[in-house]
């Protein structure tokens, strides 16, 4: 298994636009050969940030890889530029883990 999580600092007062885009997104993932799950975590909000975290499990480390390669990919992330100001606290910070166990 290998999980890729994206880090999302978000504005207080801007949860709901943050959630509605993803909400919205087409993330061509289920083109993927190799993608198991995704999840939007969302955590506590301190001192006037909201951090969430999008969750994508994989089969290994070379699916992750092909996808970020793919046109599936290319397509899911065309619009990440059209985000209204004031929704981000900073850029996203992406982490990858593969399975200890």
């Amino acid at each position: 298994m290998y999980l890729a999580m994206n880090r999302f600092r978000v504005n207080e007062g801007r949860e709901q636009d943050f959630i509605d885009i993803w909400k919205n997104r087409e993330s061509y993932l289920d083109e993927v050969p190799g993608f198991k799950s995704f999840n939007l975590l969302r955590s506590a909000t301190k001192d006037g940030i909201t951090l969430f975290a999008s969750h994508s499990v994989w089969e290994n480390q070379q699916a992750f890889i092909n996808w970020t390669k793919s046109e599936s990919f290319r397509k899911a992330h065309s619009r990440v530029g059209n985000t209204p100001d004031g929704i981000y606290a900073g850029s996203p910070e992406l982490e990858l883990f593969e399975s200890a166990l």
